[in-house]
């Protein structure tokens, strides 16, 4: 199970850090509509994406403030319910099953490092 937790959460990690330095630094690269309709959002969607790709994985790696862990993997959540609300708004609910799929891995995350079950309690 801890295997499958630390897949998981490189998973995320992976995703975000990549989202991120891709909306930073190579967004008009990136396929999606709402790219060119506000730079500003882009920006902050990069740095949002970056602090949880790395607070996702880092505090659990360095055993260093693990509890980071947990509040990164619930902002994950918000943020995928946010970024589902915003493609809903503009019509693209088609494209929500990604933010979906990334909110229970998140959700996964959370309620693994943070229950401490009796798999996972020994690595944390």
């Amino acid at each position: 199970m801890n295997i499958v937790l630390w897949m998981a959460q490189g998973l995320i990690a992976l995703v975000f850090i990549w989202a991120g330095l891709m909306k930073l630094f190579q967004s008009e690269q990136l396929p999606f509509p709402w790219i060119k309709d506000s730079g500003t959002l882009v920006l902050l969607t990069g740095i949002v994406d970056l602090v949880a790709g790395v607070g996702i994985v880092l505090p659990a790696l360095l055993r260093t403030l693990p509890k980071l862990t947990i509040y990164a993997a619930y902002g994950i959540v918000v943020l995928m319910t946010a970024a589902s609300a915003f493609h809903i708004a503009r019509g693209e609910a088609k494209d929500i099953g990604f933010n979906i799929f990334v909110a229970l891995l998140a959700v996964f995350v959370a309620w693994c490092r943070q229950t401490k079950a009796p798999i996972t309690a020994k690595y944390q």
